[in-house]
């Protein structure tokens, strides 16, 4: 379970785990040694992440989505925040 540790995960289901017999290893992600290939990847074309985005906001409404991102966890995933730019059907 690679990734970057944020703090408590007070919903990750550890019980699920136990009782399937599952082992989880886990570590850190190289983000400083991974990143610039992956960024040139990106500029490129050759690896697709807009899918991974969830929701785009201009940047006044950047209050109402940390407060749906906190209490709607299910549905609100990654935000983009746009500066000056009306979204409007994006």
């Amino acid at each position: 379970m690679p990734g970057i540790y944020g703090g408590m995960t007070d919903k990750f289901p550890l019980g699920a785990l136990m009782e399937k017999g599952l082992r989880l290893r886990t570590g850190q992600t190289h983000v400083h040694r991974c990143l610039p290939k992956r960024l040139a990847m990106i500029e490129q074309g050759k690896l697709e992440t807009t899918f991974l985005i969830g929701h785009r906001l201009p940047l006044e409404e950047a209050p109402t989505g940390y407060k749906n991102f906190k209490e709607k966890q299910d549905s609100w995933t990654k935000a983009v925040l746009k500066p000056g730019t009306e979204l409007a059907g994006a």
